[in-house]
């Protein structure tokens, strides 16, 4: 399939690179160019605008940062909307308002266009592997027509609805779970070392007797062993947490946990803390706080 694809990242270059060697005629564009110039060599054409890559493309992939982001690239000048013909494929694997899936709906929509959301569960080395969980919505011609897309990224699919927002959705309520327990798992290790446990045999233990769960055992990993290079960000992470809460203001529905974890990344960004690995961070602060009672 002709694809295009916006968003070059560091979920979004192994995204591409596997679309790529499943045998998809790729086009790419980044804001920052020479990112999307390390796919020429394999392959990728490179585009001089988010327009050019939608132009001639069946479907368009975009894996931006945030609503900014796409609001730059769908309704700025140029806008991609525009150069994407009728019948084509909008795939948004990007985490963004429910607000701004609602806007880009409607606008597909006036324009007899395709739209799937498709946001994505997954660290950039899960991208790599091609192991991500993707959560689709949208109508069923439309998730039909995304799936041979998927298959090369993923290792399952979840169709929650045929409302794009749905999948958004999904997806800020899961981001949410694993910032919770983050913070819930850090306050542990904090408790844990007081009590002289090693943190790692405190996981182990908790793991392997209530949960069996391999995202406590994995970000437990990231957190005792912090990576050399951070996968999600506390600033992403924030920035999550707070399109979580615009929704379910928009919906009347109060999360008092949602407030307090609000809270914790704001204090965390405060003392220097945004660029930080998304676990890392969280656990840090744990131990601020902890120190400071």
């Amino acid at each position: 399939m002709k694809i295009g694809f916006v968003g070059l990242g560091k979920m979004g270059t192994p995204m591409a690179r596997r679309l790529l060697a499943a045998g998809h005629e790729v086009t790419v564009w980044n804001r920052t160019r020479a990112r999307a110039e390390t796919l020429a060599a394999e392959g990728a054409r490179v585009a001089s605008t988010a327009a050019e890559a939608a132009r001639t493309s069946e479907a368009v992939l975009t894996m931006l940062f945030d609503d900014t982001a796409h609001e730059d690239v769908f309704f700025g000048a140029e806008s991609l909307l525009d150069a994407l013909a009728p019948g084509a494929l909008h795939v948004s694997l990007s985490t963004i308002s429910v607000a701004l899936s609602d806007r880009l709906t409607e606008a597909h929509g006036h324009r007899r266009q395709r739209f799937v959301a498709a946001p994505v569960f997954g660290r950039p080395n899960i991208a790599k592997e091609g192991r991500l969980w993707i959560v689709a919505a949208g109508s069923d011609d439309a998730v039909a027509k995304a799936r041979p897309l998927f298959q090369p990224l993923a290792r399952g699919v979840s169709v929650v609805g045929q409302e794009p927002r749905q999948a958004h959705a999904v997806k800020l309520g899961g981001n949410f779970l694993i910032s919770a327990m983050i913070h819930s798992l850090g306050e542990a290790f904090v408790y844990a070392s007081a009590q002289g446990i090693d943190p790692g045999a405190f996981l182990d233990t908790v793991n392997s007797a209530l949960f069996q769960s391999p995202f406590y055992a994995a970000y437990g990993q990231v957190m005792l062993h912090p990576p050399q290079q951070p996968g999600a960000t506390i600033e992403l992470g924030a920035k999550d947490l707070g399109l979580l809460r615009q929704a379910a203001v928009g919906r009347k529905a109060h999360l008092s946990l949602a407030d307090t974890l609000a809270e914790v990344f704001a204090q965390a960004q405060q003392i220097g803390l945004g660029n930080e690995d998304w676990a890392v961070g969280q656990y840090r602060m744990a131990q601020r706080r902890a120190a400071l009672d």
